[in-house]
């Protein structure tokens, strides 16, 4: 059984930096091109970066390129996503998710596993 847990999301005044970790157990990770996302109240979820399978290709949004930073250790099934530089409007759920597809995109269609998500506010 597949299973996404997220953690490292916080409260953190603007300018300040979090690092998220999602936690994969149930699935061999080197197969699966891991993604973040994040949705912010009332509005659609959005791809936010993704990690290809082999690690060796990274997408982010226009929105935190510059600012945030994907990695991904597979030998302890993790991925972490780097933020600093935070302004307000990365306040959301943060979620990250699985996908078999070796290659990365930010729609979450392709995307079958989920965690539960962690909160992140960038707030003084």
């Amino acid at each position: 059984q597949l299973q996404l847990v997220e953690s490292g999301g916080g409260l953190v005044q603007p300018g300040g930096s979090l690092r998220l970790s999602c936690a994969v157990s149930g699935f061999t990770l080197d197969f699966y091109s891991i993604g973040w996302f994040r949705q912010a109240p009332g509005k659609q979820r959005e791809g936010v970066s993704c990690i290809s399978s082999s690690g060796g290709r990274t997408i982010f949004a226009d929105s935190v390129k510059g600012r945030f930073t994907i990695s991904r250790d597979n030998a302890k099934n993790t991925v972490k996503l780097q933020m600093n530089s935070l302004n307000a409007e990365d306040t959301a759920v943060y979620y990250c998710a699985a996908t078999a597809l070796g290659r990365c995109v930010l729609s979450t269609a392709p995307f079958g596993s989920w965690g539960e998500g962690t909160q992140v506010t960038v707030s003084t």
